[in-house]
């Protein structure tokens, strides 16, 4: 194997890893959680179920919408599915609940920021956009209608169905939805895995075609 693959590799299973850690503290903050987080966390309200078992079959349905619009998944993709649910109950098995806005609040600005690294990483890594993240740009593909839009039709209606469901919606959700994009996009680029030479078929999207999966 490659250096050049290896690297690769280690940065989408690391990504993925922080981004379960990063939405496990976004929940132990109790300020509120990122859109499809708030989605997951009001179905495993009403079932019983783990979040992070919630967020694994959520991933797994969604990824079976990309059949009608044709979309074709990587190994980031699959690894998507499952990675990030594993890692997030996990860490909500080790991390305690927590009181008070002293203890909430620092939660909740580390969940964000290491939200920011885990999504430049598994991103930059090129295998693939995860299943609501390509699922957003299968939309914009079928309809013609902007990224933007899609992805706020289609957050906007997660975000509601979570909420009435019992999901945790608040100020962190608000932090998360302003800083996200500038974090994300930073760390992208901050963590670019140059091209190989000559170049190796990759099954995925490029950084620029990566919607965050929010």
């Amino acid at each position: 194997m490659s250096t050049h693959l290896t690297r690769r590799l280690l940065q989408l299973y690391v990504g993925l890893t922080l981004y379960g850690v990063s939405s496990a503290l976004l929940v132990r903050s109790g300020l509120g959680l990122e859109p499809w987080g708030v989605l997951h966390q009001g179905i495993a309200e009403r079932t019983g179920v783990t979040i992070g078992v919630v967020s694994i079959i959520v991933g797994a349905l969604v990824l079976l919408l990309w059949i009608p619009i044709r979309q074709r998944p990587g190994l980031g993709t699959v690894s998507n599915v499952f990675a990030i649910g594993i890692a997030m109950d996990a860490t909500l098995a080790l991390v305690p609940e927590v009181h008070g806005l002293a203890a909430r609040i620092p939660l909740l600005v580390g969940g964000i920021l290491l939200n920011g690294v885990a999504t430049g990483l598994y991103i930059a890594a090129r295998f693939g956009p995860g299943p609501r993240d390509g699922l957003m740009t299968g939309l914009h593909r079928l309809t013609g209608r902007s990224i933007r839009l899609v992805r706020t039709s289609l957050e906007v209606v997660v975000v509601v169905t979570g909420f009435l469901l019992g999901g945790s919606l608040g100020v962190g959700t608000v932090a998360y939805a302003l800083a996200i994009g500038p974090l994300a996009q930073f760390f992208l680029r901050y963590f670019a895995v140059p091209e190989a030479a000559p170049a190796e078929p990759v099954t995925g999207a490029t950084p620029a075609q990566a919607i965050l999966r929010g």
